[in-house]
């Protein structure tokens, strides 16, 4: 079989493939092989190509034990790291007509992307939840011993152990949201709601505690009927947690405006969509955060959130949903100009 044929074959497979010949000269490769290691290499001994000490070990193992092996090739540019896997099989000339190694490579990049995904996620929650954990047990040891008398020990050491407690709660709670949301995502909403309602459910909710820290709550656009294709209770979901947000960090005494309007959708969201912009006059958020406000854990200032209950969770929940309800988060804010959270749907 001629080295054209083997060119045409090893086309047809959309992975990078290399096939070498008996003393390891570059015979073939295909398109994606030749974007990956270079035009150049065809015809050269693959010692030269490919230049990675313990893939080029694998390969000589092949070589001379005649068996099937698996290594790791990487490849670095500006984008950063593309890992690949690479099957390296003998084979001989009852198999394709040639004596050589033939090179299959896999891109598994977002295997590892996955794999430090959940590494990250469990140190996270483990490090979220054991500094509850340890405050509540140094706190009972306490009760038990030093303060075994001390009533008024006792009901401060109480009250520290349920706000840790509730936090724990609230923490769990977020995860199994998340978990729920981020199932859900592909399955999208069948009912028809309507988000003027949502909005007003949403205002009463929160106002009792909007009076206690003097935030003004005004809903504007909701005088007529906005109608999305959604789930209501994770729309809820979505204002109450993008309005409380607004009235912990606005500021107290300062207004928290939801404001609804709709329009024509732009980009790949096109069409009639509902808009709905929840606006604080707070202190704004650095632009070197926005782009990373929505993943999971991720804080701008770390005590200052666990102070006032924030778990980390609450803007990824917000983005799966909006995910979830083909629609789009916008987040714009300036230091000293508060911060607005939009969110647009496509109309029912």
């Amino acid at each position: 079989m001629s080295n054209a044929i083997i060119g045409n074959l090893l086309d047809t497979v959309p992975d990078p493939m290399v096939m070498l010949d008996k003393v390891g000269t570059i015979i073939a490769c295909n398109l994606p092989a030749r974007a990956l290691l270079g035009e150049w290499v065809q015809g050269r001994n693959y010692v030269t190509a490919l230049r990675q000490p313990a893939l080029l070990s694998r390969i000589e193992a092949a070589y001379a034990e005649g068996v099937d092996c698996e290594a790791r090739f990487v490849q670095t540019d500006q984008a950063g790291e593309t890992i690949f896997r690479v099957t390296i099989r003998p084979v001989t000339r009852a198999m394709i007509g040639y004596d050589g190694v033939l090179l299959h490579f896999q891109d598994i990049t977002h295997l590892r992307e996955a794999e430090e995904m959940r590494r990250d996620f469990v140190a996270n929650v483990s490090h979220e939840l054991r500094t509850p954990l340890t405050a509540i047990m140094g706190f009972i040891e306490t009760l038990k011993g030093p303060a075994r008398e001390d009533i008024a020990a006792q009901d401060r050491f109480l009250g520290i152990m349920e706000d840790e407690a509730r936090r724990m709660n609230r923490m769990i709670q977020d995860l199994l949201s998340l978990s729920r949301v981020e199932g859900q995502e592909r399955m999208r909403p069948q009912e028809t709601v309507n988000l003027t309602d949502v909005l007003s459910g949403v205002i009463e909710s929160l106002r009792k505690g909007a009076e206690k820290t003097g935030t003004v709550l005004r809903i504007e656009g909701a005088d007529a009927p906005l109608l999305v294709t959604g789930d209501s209770d994770q729309l809820t979901q979505v204002f109450l947690n993008l309005a409380e947000n607004a009235i912990k960090y606005g500021g107290e005494g300062r207004p928290v405006l939801l404001r609804a309007s709709e329009g024509e959708g732009t980009g790949n969201l096109k069409g009639p969509i509902a808009r709905v912009d929840v606006i604080d006059k707070g202190e704004g958020i650095d632009p070197l955060h926005l782009p990373r406000l929505t993943e999971r854990f991720y804080r701008i200032d770390t005590h200052r959130s666990r102070a006032m209950g924030g778990t980390g969770l609450g803007l990824a929940i917000v983005k799966h949903i909006v995910n979830r309800h083909r629609g789009r988060l916008r987040i714009s804010s300036e230091p000293g100009q508060g911060s607005c959270f939009s969110v647009i749907l496509p109309k029912a």
